[in-house]
């Protein structure tokens, strides 16, 4: 641990650089992705309120889900855009430049979000969260592709890990000015929405004066005295020539070959088990439901009958969970390697689901079993924080040449953004699916106790004198007809004891005759 404290400390001016990365980087995409549970109510709020305004009527609460969903995924759609132009602009610009454009793209989203509560358009959310997916999906991949080209090679487990830790720690600044003492309340929720964009201008102005990676300016743009003087900047003076070695050989290795679109990488056989590989924990970190965890934190912990009042609190318990232990996994993942983290985070992951569905499913007969739920979400969530968070990351970095890097990126980003995009459209629909259940099924199979089955009888008997009195005596039809469908239960049980307490019953409150 010394050995890697003085690493940090000998390469500060990296440290530096990774931390502008960040704050402009994949911070702002796990803010973005959580802060919505926040705002949730508010922007629902919103749209009923302009909706009435602009055509006098309430929004039904299943178009209000709809257009609620679509603000949700629409960061998504706009992330899958900007991920297939990632590429191409991370081959041709760099990342660099990549960075400093997608800033000016978040403070244009920014600003739609910030001032739709002004302008009284939902329409502007909708527009503000689709450019800012579009920002995060160039971002997601240049900073992690930019943050593993400036890494040296003592450091890059770590380096690499630092994408999931600031996507961590959006996730916990989110929550923390999501709370109602600070931005999260009805006249706040614009402002932040808007905070990415001070983020993003803080990275605008800061990024400009560090340099571009030494792998690209020496295998792509062929500049051997940038690539040196970059080294010189980030690494220090004594520590860049075995790097600098390095890329010489791997430039001479790939000597003639070019850049790779995607349609290349996937019609060249040797990128296969790469591709493959990272695919698949891709895949499987998209289906143990982390993305509705991240998207649905509020709805999820509501479903679990928690008080209301320290949801937003449980919440951010959370996400302070998972930020410790990224941090965590950045520390050891360079001493027990990137297949320890995977096994171990990805079995303790299965084993906490399996629990959390035992729990799920006999909540209703204990009362102790959703506070046993949430400690399982905790679980869950700090196993990935342990293992695949950082660990998938560092492998998408590092199994890729730089030839092949921006194209596989796109591949995987292309998984990314779709799994999220259905978790943020079809999830409202399960949750409102999910509390509708309950009502029917507690009307279904209410029991029926011998005192209903006595009223019954009651109110059957009674009826029948009334319809075999004379006609002078008799009820009006109307009320015979509004009782009549009393007529159609048939008690099973038969007892003469307790009638006198149903007449009783029946004289204090007529109602009770066909209730």
């Amino acid at each position: 641990m010394a050995g890697f404290l003085s690493d940090l400390v000998q390469y500060r001016k990296l440290l530096l650089m990774i931390v502008v990365l960040g704050i402009g980087g994949t911070h702002l995409i796990g803010f973005q992705m959580s802060v919505i549970n926040y705002a949730s109510p508010h922007i629902q709020k919103f749209i009923n309120e302009t909706w009435l305004e602009r055509y006098g009527s309430v929004l039904s609460q299943e178009t209000l889900t709809l257009l609620w969903s679509l603000v949700v995924s629409v960061f998504c759609v706009g992330g899958m855009v900007g991920c297939l132009c990632s590429g191409y602009l991370t081959a041709k610009y760099g990342k660099k430049k990549c960075l400093l454009f997608d800033d000016v793209v978040l403070i244009t989203a920014t600003l739609h979000v910030g001032f739709s509560r002004r302008a009284r358009s939902f329409e502007m959310i909708l527009i503000g969260r689709f450019l800012e997916g579009f920002s995060a999906g160039i971002n997601m991949n240049a900073h992690m592709q930019y943050a593993g080209e400036i890494s040296p090679k003592k450091l890059r487990g770590f380096v690499n890990v630092t994408c999931s830790v600031f996507l961590a720690l959006g996730k916990a600044v989110a929550r923390v000015l999501g709370l109602r003492d600070l931005l999260g309340s009805e006249d706040m929720w614009n402002l932040l929405l808007s905070f990415p964009g001070v983020m993003a201008l803080i990275q605008l102005l800061l990024l400009p004066f560090f340099p571009e990676s030494p792998p690209y300016l020496l295998l792509q743009k062929g500049d051997k005295d940038g690539c040196l003087r970059a080294m010189k900047q980030l690494w220090g003076e004594a520590n860049y020539h075995a790097e600098f070695d390095d890329l010489m050989k791997e430039k001479a290795a790939k000597k003639g070959t070019k850049i790779m679109n995607v349609l290349e990488v996937l019609r060249e056989p040797s990128v296969y088990p790469q591709l493959i590989t990272v695919l698949l924990l891709l895949l499987s970190l998209q289906l143990c439901g982390l993305s509705a965890i991240t998207f649905y934190t509020s709805e999820i912990f509501q479903t679990a009958n928690l008080q209301e009042s320290i949801i937003p609190y449980v919440s951010l318990g959370v996400a302070v969970s998972e930020l410790i232990s990224v941090v965590f996994c950045s520390s050891i993942i360079d001493r027990f390697g990137r297949r320890i983290l995977l096994w171990g985070g990805y079995s303790l992951m299965a084993l906490t689901l399996v629990l959390l569905e035992t729990s799920l499913l006999l909540s209703d007969r204990f009362l102790w079993l959703p506070y046993c739920s949430v400690t399982l979400i905790f679980l869950f969530i700090i196993a990935y924080g342990m293992g695949p968070s950082g660990a998938v990351a560092s492998v998408m970095t590092e199994v890729f040449t730089l030839t092949t890097k921006s194209s596989a990126f796109v591949l995987c980003g292309i998984i990314i953004w779709l799994g999220l995009a259905f978790t943020g459209m079809l999830f409202p629909f399960a949750v409102k699916q999910k509390e509708n259940q309950p009502l029917k099924s507690q009307r279904s199979s209410k029991p029926a106790g011998l005192r209903s089955n006595v009223v019954r009888l009651w109110r059957r008997t009674l009826l029948k004198r009334r319809l075999s009195a004379p006609s002078s005596d008799r009820p009006p039809q109307a009320t015979a007809t509004a009782r009549e469908p009393c007529l159609k239960m048939e008690p099973k049980a038969k007892s003469s004891q307790g009638l006198s307490s149903i007449k009783c019953d029946l004289k204090s409150n007529p109602q009770l005759a066909c209730h």
